[in-house]
């Protein structure tokens, strides 16, 4: 619950910063979508988050998911960085660290030197 609750506080900062509404709510739309997709996907093991905010396939399944899921975090990074004068990588790795935070028991996590663990 603590996981799907940072996540849609993610999509609602980042709605909140991004200019347009119908950009807004496709983007929220979308992740929200795939958030079921991308839990089963964790619980088994085949992705993980990054160090950078991103998702990485680790078993080359979810290819198309964990795409679209990155392209749709870049837009929401750069929006972020924008709106706060910092580079969309620094607000990528801060998310970074929020996820290992509030990541499940078993999911697999990048620590911040790019070794892989569960946590």
């Amino acid at each position: 619950m603590k996981r799907t609750a940072a996540y849609i506080f993610m999509v609602v900062l980042a709605l909140a910063l991004c200019s347009g509404p119908a950009f807004a709510g496709n983007l929220k739309d979308r992740m929200v979508q795939r958030l079921p997709a991308i839990n089963a996907l964790k619980a088994q093991g085949a992705v993980g988050e990054n160090n950078q905010g991103y998702l990485e396939s680790l078993t080359g399944k979810g290819g198309d998911v964990v795409s679209a899921e990155n392209a749709d975090r870049r837009k929401v990074y750069q929006a972020i960085g924008r709106k706060q004068g910092v580079a969309p990588e620094f607000v990528g790795q801060r998310r970074a660290a929020q996820l290992r935070e509030r990541a499940r028991p078993g999911e697999k996590l990048q620590a911040p030197d790019g070794s892989w663990y569960r946590k």
